[in-house]
Formats: C-alpha cells, sequence, structure tokens
C-alpha cells in the first residue's frame, strides 16, 4: 500500500521557487528521506501535502485520500521545523489540549499523555512551564504532540535541529520505533549523517527540483569500490575494468590499496586477476558509499546538466 502518493505535484509562488513537477510513492511502514539543501522546497512539498498551501497543478493522495481534506488528515501527525507554543501552558496541558483537538477519547487521555511524555523522553518535565525549557526540550514536547493522536502517517520537518547528540539520538531511535509499529515517517533534512542511519528510501531534490528517488544504498551502483592490503607494489597493468588505483595508506610491510571499478560484479575478477599476477591479497574491503557522497554525486549530476543546457 502508498501510504504517500504523489503525481507531477507543484507549489510555486508566482510562477517562482517551491517545489515543481514531484512524483514520488511512499510505501507502508518506512522511514523516508526527503532531502536537499536549505532552500531546496522540501518545507513547501510537505505543507502541500498536508493541505497548508494550496498546490499549483499536480495532485496527491495520502492514506488514499485527496491532499488538503479532513480526511486526509485524520490519522497524520506533523512536527514542523519552525513552531511556537503558547509558553505559558506547562507541557502536559499543551498536551492536553491537543488531545482535545484530536479527539482522543477523555479516559484514554492520560494514559496517552504518559505514554508520549515517556516516548520522548520527557517523563517528569511535562509539568515545567514551555517558558522555561530548552531547545531541545521544545523539540521534545513537539515531537509528542506529533505523535499523540497514534498516527499512521509522521511528517518531522527537521526534527534533530535544536538537539544535542543525545536528544538526535532519541530521535533516531523514537522513528525506528515508530517505523517498527508498522508507520510511516516522511522525515525532511539537510543533514544526511543524521539520516543515513534511519533513511532507506530517499528522494533528493535542490532547486526546487526531484533529482533522483530509491532506496539511497542502490543510487550510486555505477561503481563499485573495493580496499585491499598487499605486501607488494601493484606493477601489473590494471584491467579496462578497472577506472581508478590509489595507494590510501603505505603500512609495516603492507600497503593499501583503493581500486575503483566499473560496477560490482568486477569485484571477482580483479581478486582472480591480482591473485594469478602473483599479487598476494591480505585483506579485500567493499567501501559503502555514505549518503552524503550520494547525495553530492547528484547534485553534481544536476549542476553539471544546468551547465550543459546553458
Amino acid at each position: 500500500m502508498n501510504v504517500i502518493q504523489t503525481n507531477s505535484l507543484t507549489k510555486t509562488y508566482n510562477g517562482k521557487g517551491g517545489i515543481s513537477d514531484v512524483t514520488l510513492s511512499v510505501g507502508e511502514g518506512i522511514v523516508y528521506g526527503f532531502l536537499g539543501p536549505n532552500g531546496s522546497g522540501k518545507s513547501t512539498f510537505v505543507r502541500t501535502l498536508l493541505g497548508l498551501l494550496q498546490p499549483t497543478s499536480g495532485e496527491g493522495y495520502i492514506l488514499g485520500e485527496p491532499i488538503g481534506t479532513t480526511k486526509s488528515r485524520e490519522k497524520v501527525g506533523y512536527l514542523p521545523e519552525l513552531f511556537r507554543y503558547p509558553d505559558w501552558l506547562t507541557g502536559k496541558q499543551l498536551l492536553e489540549a491537543h488531545a482535545e483537538l484530536c479527539k482522543i477519547p477523555v479516559r484514554q487521555r492520560k494514559k496517552r499523555i504518559e505514554e508520549v511524555v515517556e516516548l520522548v523522553g520527557m517523563t517528569g518535565r511535562e509539568k515545567g512551564r514551555i517558558s522555561g525549557f530548552s531547545k531541545g526540550m521544545s523539540q521534545r514536547i513537539g515531537l509528542a504532540c506529533a505523535i499523540l493522536n497514534d498516527p499512521k502517517v509522521v511528517f518531522l520537518d527537521e526534527p534533530t535541529s535544536a538537539l544535542d547528540p543525545i536528544g538526535r539520538k532519541d530521535v533516531r531511535d523514537l522513528m525506528l520505533y515508530l517505523r517498527d509499529q508498522g508507520k510511516t515517517v516522511f522525515l525532511n533534512s539537510h543533514l544526511l549523517y543524521e539520516v543515513e542511519s534511519v533513511c532507506d528510501h530517499v528522494s533528493i531534490v535542490h532547486q526546487g527540483d526531484m533529482i533522483v528517488q530509491g532506496p539511497w544504498r542502490e543510487l550510486m551502483m555505477i561503481e563499485a569500490q573495493i580496499e585491499i592490503v598487499t605486501d607488494q607494489p601493484i606493477s601489473v597493468p590494471m584491467p579496462t575494468f578497472v577506472t581508478h588505483v590509489e595507494k590510501i595508506k603505505e603500512e609495516e610491510a603492507r600497503t593499501r590499496w583503493g581500486i575503483q571499478l566499473e560496477n560490482e560484479d568486477d569485484i571477482p575478477k580483479i581478486i582472480q586477476y591480482l591473485s594469478s599476477n602473483g599479487i598476494a591479497l591480505y585483506e579485500v574491503k567493499p567501501i559503502t558509499p555514505h549518503l552524503e557522497d550520494v547525495f553530492m554525486h547528484w547534485v553534481n549530476q544536476k549542476k553539471e546538466s544546468a551547465y550543459v543546457d546553458h
């Protein structure tokens, strides 16, 4: 089941800015990363999905319901990037107000509030006034509000931006917990190192355009890289499927090399080739690209394409 579906969804402001022609499908029970630098249109896209902005063109659905309808928002939670709550309230009072807005039955509210307070790591702090909360505590109470109605889809816009390392780890754990509960988390972020450990599927956006989408570990399989350790220089000529060889480090009686290949299927070939040419291999390790490598690869491709077009 596609929890979120868009077809050529576009939101621009007098023909400028915003985000254009986004077609994507987001499945159930995953953490989906919507990635791009600040100003790339990520927040505009989410606000359009939630009906806070009217689309310029295209269409979208959440849980099968057209975006912009009350029905499409019934099972949705949302933490905006920039939010302010009445600071004269306590955290608990804020959650009680949200529980009423979400029409959570009165007899279930106390238990549900206690559950979300524990999930976001605020137990014992929820009775304090919001005016006295740090940025991190404000972010935590915002997360509690976002998941209070037990949503099937949670939209998080830069949820770790105000948090310290412990808080960021807590938020990552919460996203994985929600995923394991069968919920879908749609994560807007420019902090790629934060996203890498929780997202399998991503979209990369830049300057209002979606460049690429899919499982991020498969988005850079154009080339494969391995690291090897030998006890002698690699002096034999390289086969045509080897695109680059680089000495990484001289160690005691050993040399560490980086080898770039045309694709993953060439890894057994290069091992066999070097061994048959009398080069002993003491270590062979595939090098997996990081999400930042994948991101920069596709952004640079877009920049090069734009330069050629001009």
